[in-house]
Parts: structure tokens; sequence; C-alpha cells
């Protein structure tokens, strides 16, 4: 009897044991996390709000004027200087447009202290310059107005605000070579994307005009 009964009080304290150690694993514990262990914001969303302030730069627009030739200058002058007439880039480009000395003397302006304060006369070194383009591109206007090249839309504004990139000799080259030879300015913007960018617009109104001056 003594040994069944010896038996018996180890059983029960093995089971006892077992049921405490089964409950103590089970029992959560409340943990408090220090103030400044916590997360007071997600990162997730810190970096999408910096990425859209980003994009929010890299896609600031000029206000659209509509697509007859106000609308396609203004455009233009926003990408080259955000439509400031006074601007000097790091280059030396001026004005509105950005122009360089050599385009401007070719034009017949010779002072570019009387161009960079004088917005009359930078509109019409503007006008005069698109007028000459015509005219130097107008075979190539004639051929490619309406085709694509690499995906692009050729239109005569876009050939124009090209031209006024790189100048018309590369814009014949890039044309007549089917986009093969693409070339892009010192800021990384290339012949390709003025095309795309400023295709378009209904330029009609500026005829197309020889050696054309101030």
């Amino acid at each position: 009897m003594k040994r069944w009964i010896g038996f018996l009080l180890h059983l029960a304290m093995i089971v006892i044991l077992t049921s405490f150690v089964s409950y103590t694993s089970d029992k959560k514990v409340d943990i408090k996390i220090p103030d400044s262990l916590k997360v007071e914001s997600s990162l997730e969303f810190v970096v999408l709000t910096e990425s859209t302030k980003i994009l929010e730069n890299d896609m600031v627009s000029p206000p659209f004027l509509g697509n007859a030739y106000n609308g396609f200058k203004e455009a233009l002058a926003f990408k080259e200087s955000q439509g400031r007439y006074n601007v000097i880039n790091t280059l030396g480009y001026m004005g509105k447009y950005q122009f360089g000395t050599s385009t401007l003397k070719l034009m017949g302006v010779n002072n570019t202290n009387t161009f960079l304060s004088d917005p009359v006369l930078q509109e019409k070194v503007f006008e005069t310059n698109v007028a000459r383009n015509k005219w130097i591109l107008r075979r190539d206007i004639k051929r490619f107005n309406g085709k694509r090249i690499r995906g692009v839309e050729i239109t005569e504004s876009g050939i124009v605000a090209a031209a006024h990139l790189a100048g018309a000799g590369n814009v014949k080259k890039y044309l007549r070579s089917y986009g093969k030879n693409d070339v892009a300015d010192a800021y990384g913007s290339s012949i390709s994307y003025y095309m795309r960018k400023f295709a378009g617009f209904d330029i009609s109104e500026i005829e197309q005009k020889r050696n054309a001056k101030i």
C-alpha cells in the first residue's frame, strides 16, 4: 500500500507540474515600449511624400495658351528660361528664349545689353529666328511632317523648336538619318525630346524668310 501511495503521489506531482508549465507558456505578457522607441510616422509615408515632391518639380508646366503660335513660343520660352527676359545661363545664353551671341549677330543684334533689357526686341528676334529656320528647313518640313521617327511624331513646330535648341543643320542630320544623329545640349535636352515636347502647334502665321534679319 505504501508503494502504491508513493507511486500515486509521484504521478500527481508530475501532472501538476506539467499543467503549470503549460499554463505559464500560454500566458500573454504585457510589455511596455518606452516612448523614445515608439515610431511616430510610417517610413513608407515619408518616402512617398518626398517622391511626390520630386515628381511635382519635374513636371512643372507652363500655362496652356493654345496651339497657335503664341502658345508655341510661350511654351518654348518656359522651357528655356521660365519666361524671364533677363536670364543669362551658365553657358552665356541670354534672355527669354536663350539666344547665343553668334545667333544674335547673325540676325543683326550686336549689343547684348540692349537685347537683355528690351523685351520687344527679344520677341522680334525669336520671330525672326523662326522665319529663318523655317526657310532653311522648308524641304525637310515638307518631307517629314506627319511621319514618325523612332516613335516621335514629326511636326513643323517640333522641327522649328528642335532647330532653336540645336541649330537647323543638326535637325537636318537628325531627320535625314531617321533619328540616328540625335544630339543634346549641355543640360541633356535632345532634338528628339524637343520634337516630341513641342509637336502639334500651328505656327503657320510665321512665314519662312530667307536670311531673315531684324
